[in-house]
């Protein structure tokens, strides 16, 4: 398989800025441990091509999460990828899955995207469209940021993949040479990112145009869930129904639902975790 990459280009006479994303060991490492529906799985490669194309653009340190909550068949759906291109993501499906599409799974969904650049995070609704979470991102791009876009998104069981190409602000281009370059782009499948390196791949599409090619960078899939989160969550929950888990089920066994570590607390561990939130008070009373 490929490695896994973000190549950015442009075109060199025209004012439109592209990225490509191709996604193989991430997107097969984020699927481990999981059995989700054709549709669940299609949306959620669709979800992390589409955060690492938005996530790539970012100039500051920090993550774009994308949620999507609904009613229907994908009940969640949530995708992060920070500014050094880590990524992780879950969904999580209705008890029964009967939708074969992205237009049965959303029933009355919305979909957020947050930009978080640490103490001011900025979140921006997605109308959901009814035909695809590309199309849906292209809407956003279109009516809230005020760049058209063009967006392509594909994924398989083995790798997951898209392009994003985007108008340079302010600068104008013929409608002519736009619905040119959205129709090469829809042209993309999943066995292209199967049969060809991502580089190659651009230069095929855009054979015509004149293209400038940016340092490829690199994307993993990365997890950020830790024991101290883990025991933060048992902390919440409050000492009374942590030690009555303990004495029902010998132990509580806390289960990351990104990356599907197991973490398991016995009644020592919880002794220890509530004595640690405890103040000690002076050594002697006057």
């Amino acid at each position: 398989m490929f490695a896994d990459h973000i190549i950015p280009f442009s075109f060199e006479s025209l004012p439109v800025r592209g990225e490509l994303i191709q996604l193989s060991r991430a997107w097969r490492r984020m699927l481990r441990g999981h059995d989700y529906a054709p549709a669940i799985r299609e949306t959620l490669g669709h979800a992390a091509a589409a955060t690492g194309l938005i996530a790539q653009s970012l100039k500051f340190d920090g993550a774009i999460t994308m949620q999507i909550q609904g009613q229907g068949d994908l009940r969640m759906l949530v995708m992060q990828c920070t500014s050094d291109l880590e990524l992780r993501g879950m969904a999580t499906p209705a008890p029964e899955v009967n939708a074969t599409n992205f237009s049965e799974l959303i029933e009355a969904a919305h979909c957020a995207i947050t930009v978080d650049a640490g103490e001011r995070p900025y979140q921006g609704i997605v109308a959901v469209d009814r035909d695809s979470l590309a199309g849906s991102l292209e809407h956003y791009f279109a009516r809230s940021v005020q760049v058209p876009s063009h967006v392509v998104l594909v994924s398989s069981d083995e790798l997951a993949g898209g392009l994003l190409l985007q108008q340079t602000p302010g600068q104008p281009i013929d409608a002519d040479d736009w619905h040119r370059l959205g129709l090469l782009g829809a042209t993309l499948t999943a066995d292209d990112f199967a049969d060809a390196e991502a580089i190659g791949l651009i230069h095929k599409l855009f054979n015509e145009d004149d293209l400038r090619v940016f340092e490829e960078r690199p994307v993993v899939f990365r997890c950020r869930c830790s024991k101290r989160r883990t025991e933060e969550v048992l902390r919440m929950l409050g000492e009374a129904e942590t030690r009555d888990a303990v004495r029902e089920q010998g132990r509580i066994d806390m289960t990351c639902e990104y990356c599907g570590r197991r973490r398991s607390f016995d009644s020592v561990d919880i002794s220890r975790l509530f004595a640690d939130n405890v103040v000690g008070g002076p050594s002697s009373v006057q």
